[in-house]
């Protein structure tokens, strides 16, 4: 029988540390206060939130997470924004082939997030946080059950998710993701005059992938932007329609709405209604 070992990493500089670590090929779980310069293809990586704010960046895509939100992560793909000083994110290294993922399915979940109050994302948090910091169970058959427990658990959860990628694949947008895009539209409505409404935080309030949100949009017909873009013009005409409006300036009425730039909204505007801005404003 394999022996099933977890290290924990001694308290020296960064580059010893990451050296100890990964002498210790045999181990079923490596924790490691950050990720290696250099990963290794019979490894997955799993990132931990256990203090302030983290946020990962995986294909422009940029979502927070919260203590005990966890995300599959590379090495060789830079992907942690840099969140201040009280950030502090916990990396686990867990041989592939306990998990039996292969290198396909793992370009497949890098930089998905697993939030750490849902289904068995949870489970998985709660044990890998435990095995974080009680240390005396690195040296114990308990520690080597926890460790067991949740590699067997974080399969699960990589089959879940390949699944989940899969049906969104194959089958489109069900009756839940009806409802879903119900919900992120109501949402937009009321966000719209926050410039920094985006698809990736359109995502993260709704704790869906973004990939996912787009594909919601396209069954629909449309793109995320294109539907944000569009709500904010139908209600910058309607402002700048209002006699009680016309003592505001064409860039105050953009920018009201979410616009960054009077210019860039003049030349949306005037392509979906025909006219500028200015003239709609005059005439109406």
């Amino acid at each position: 029988m394999t022996e099933l070992t977890m290290t924990r990493m001694p308290k020296t500089t960064v580059k010893q540390q990451f050296a100890r670590s990964l002498e210790t090929d045999s181990a079923l779980i490596d924790v490691l206060s950050k990720l290696p310069y250099k990963g290794a293809s019979e490894f997955l990586y799993l990132g931990m939130c256990v203090r302030g704010a983290a946020a990962i960046s995986h294909n422009g895509t940029v979502v927070s997470l919260e203590p005990g939100d966890l995300f599959f992560c590379d090495p060789d793909r830079p992907y942690l924004g840099q969140s201040g000083g009280e950030r502090q994110v916990t990396v686990f290294r867990v041989s592939r082939r306990h998990l039996g993922v292969s290198e396909s399915d793992l370009r497949r979940i890098v930089g998905v997030p697993v939030r750490h109050g849902e289904g068995v994302g949870a489970l998985v948090s709660v044990i890998l946080s435990w095995l974080a910091v009680e240390e005396e169970l690195h040296r114990s058959r308990i520690g080597d059950r926890l460790a067991r427990t949740a590699v067997d658990i974080l399969a699960v959860l990589v089959m879940e998710l390949l699944a989940e990628e899969t049906r969104l694949e194959t089958t489109g947008v069900s009756d839940i993701g009806a409802e879903t895009l119900a919900r992120i539209r109501a949402f937009i409505e009321e966000h719209l005059m926050d410039p920094d409404l985006s698809p990736q935080s359109i995502a993260v309030a709704h704790h869906i992938s973004v990939r996912y949100l787009h594909k919601l949009f396209q069954n629909d017909g449309t793109t995320v932007s294109q539907w944000v873009r569009q709500r904010r013009l139908d209600f910058c005409r309607k402002d700048l329609g209002r006699t009680s409006y016309r003592r505001l300036t064409v860039a105050a009425v953009a920018q009201r709405w979410g616009f960054r730039s009077a210019s860039h909204f003049s030349r949306v505007f005037r392509d979906a209604y025909g006219m500028s801005p200015r003239e709609w404003q005059s005439c109406a």
